[in-house]
């Protein structure tokens, strides 16, 4: 049976151009994520993500190396915003995140990626830190729904949302996509600037958990809806890794499905941090991998 994205009823129910209406708000002055920076962005005002009034894209294209339930047999139509609200030290798209490598891009343009993109097949739009473009990717739903948008929307983050603006997302976003980086204060203040990560992330998935439930997918094994955790495993962070993990089954699902990955490598400024300077070891990722089993996360995948 074909799952019907959320967002078409919310369109046909009338509720969509009053949820635009709530998120321009936002822009001035600018409180769409916790740092609040207060800024005009409808002045085109610059604060901590840097990101202006307009739209910037660095890429949009099939992506076939996010995970299998997204990924299917055509790849997830992966749309990547240009700048961040967390600019991380060990970030690895910095280019785009943090130096801002991206391309001015209209509403009707943003629609037409996104029909584009399910007309090549692929099984779901998949943005790519969009907290701070949120009104302007919400605004281009309408022109895409009437064009004949009908596959699921992504909400690809870094856990570090306004759950004020997340709550304005029901109704819209099928899957919720989020990074849950640190539990530690500490770490998350060291490497991230944002000492109040811990406690954001916390409500923020739990509200993204109760509004999709745990992640479902069709008979293919493709990604309907629901909430799908990504983790990345840092270098001597297993303990913190362990918190996290313990967050999610006490406090998410048993059931969540929880992508504990291994790839971080150091980029841009973690070599100036000698904890973060290296790769991870096989005995920590491992190490994180037998503690996700040990407590009983059943759906803990690999990437």
């Amino acid at each position: 049976m074909r799952y019907n994205p959320s967002y078409l009823k919310t369109y046909a129910d009338g509720l969509l151009l009053e949820r635009i209406e709530l998120l321009e708000l936002k822009l001035n002055p600018c409180m769409l994520c916790p740092r609040g920076c207060g800024v005009n962005r409808l002045s085109k005002e610059l604060g901590y993500c840097r990101a202006p009034y307009e739209l910037f894209i660095s890429s949009a294209f099939a992506h076939f190396g996010e995970e299998a339930p997204l990924v299917g047999i055509h790849g997830s139509g992966t749309i990547f915003l240009t700048h961040c609200n967390l600019k991380c030290i060990f970030c690895q798209n910095y280019e785009i995140s943090i130096l801002g490598d991206g391309s001015l891009q209209s509403y009707p343009q943003l629609a037409d990626l996104m029909l584009e993109l399910q007309k090549k097949g692929c099984h779901n739009i998949n943005f790519v830190t969009p907290t701070h473009y949120v009104p302007q990717i919400v605004k281009s739903l309408p022109r895409a729904i009437e064009g004949g948008l009908s596959i699921p929307l992504v909400y690809n983050c870094g856990g570090y949302e306004s759950i004020e603006v997340i709550q304005l997302l029901e109704g819209i976003i099928d899957i919720y996509m989020p990074d849950i980086k640190f539990m530690s204060s500490h770490l998350s203040r060291k490497f991230c600037k944002a000492e109040d990560y811990p406690d954001v992330v916390k409500n923020v998935v739990k509200e993204m958990q109760r509004q999709v439930g745990d992640l479902s997918m069709d008979e293919e094994g493709i990604a309907t809806h629901g909430l799908l955790i990504r983790h990345l495993v840092m270098p001597s962070c297993i303990e913190d890794t362990k918190k996290v993990l313990t967050f999610v089954r006490d406090e998410i699902s048993e059931n969540a499905y929880v992508n504990i990955m291994a790839q971080y490598h150091p980029c841009h400024n973690a070599y100036k941090h000698e904890e973060i300077a290296r790769r991870i070891t096989d005995e920590e990722y491992y190490g994180a991998l037998s503690f996700a089993r040990e407590i009983g996360l059943t759906r803990a995948a690999t990437h």
